[in-house]
């Protein structure tokens, strides 16, 4: 992390990505949900949320290839 980097910045991303995935997952608390939508930034959600999707299409298509591969394919 670089020295002038703000660490409640740092934390806020992780805890985006974090309530990204739990509401992904179909897991979010109520209490964090409502902390979102009282404090976050509905574009950045949507940017997370547009990221998160392109990873896990990114990561289902990588682990299908490694298993057709493997079953001679």
């Amino acid at each position: 992390m670089k020295s002038n980097e703000n660490p409640e910045a740092r934390r806020s991303l992780v805890s985006l990505f974090g309530s990204i995935a739990a509401a992904a997952m179909g897991v979010q608390s109520t209490k964090n949900r409502e902390r979102d939508f009282a404090t976050g930034s509905p574009a950045r959600f949507v940017v997370a949320g547009i990221i998160g999707t392109a990873v896990f299409v990114l990561m289902m298509y990588l682990v299908v290839r490694l298993v057709l591969r493997s079953s001679g394919h």
